[in-house]
């Protein structure tokens, strides 16, 4: 079994379009580059890539997604985690998570 890595950074919160959109935070760009060349192999359908997560004191299962469109992973932070932690819409989110 391997060590989980970890990683943590800072990002907005936002709504992708349409109707029962999801709510996600961008990966920064050097972090996602950096996840994409070590782990691009374990990614299963629409270079999705396991994780936990952790928003204040609320710990979560789930997955990044990497968008080709932004050219980042995605994480989606779930309604329960806004909720706890007050997050909303615009407001920057810290997080760490661990693959």
């Amino acid at each position: 079994m391997t060590t989980p890595i970890a990683y943590d950074f800072t990002a907005e919160l936002w709504l992708s379009p349409g109707k029962g959109g999801w709510w996600f935070v961008s990966l920064p760009a050097e972090m996602s580059e950096e996840i994409r060349s070590a782990m691009q192999h374990l990614e299963g359908g629409w270079g999705r890539l396991h994780v936990s997560a952790q928003v204040g004191d609320t710990a979560w299962r789930t997955a990044i997604w990497y968008d080709t469109k932004r050219g980042t992973y995605l994480l989606p932070i779930k309604a329960h985690v806004r909720k706890q932690q007050g997050i909303e819409s615009g407001q920057l989110v810290h997080i760490v998570f661990w693959i």
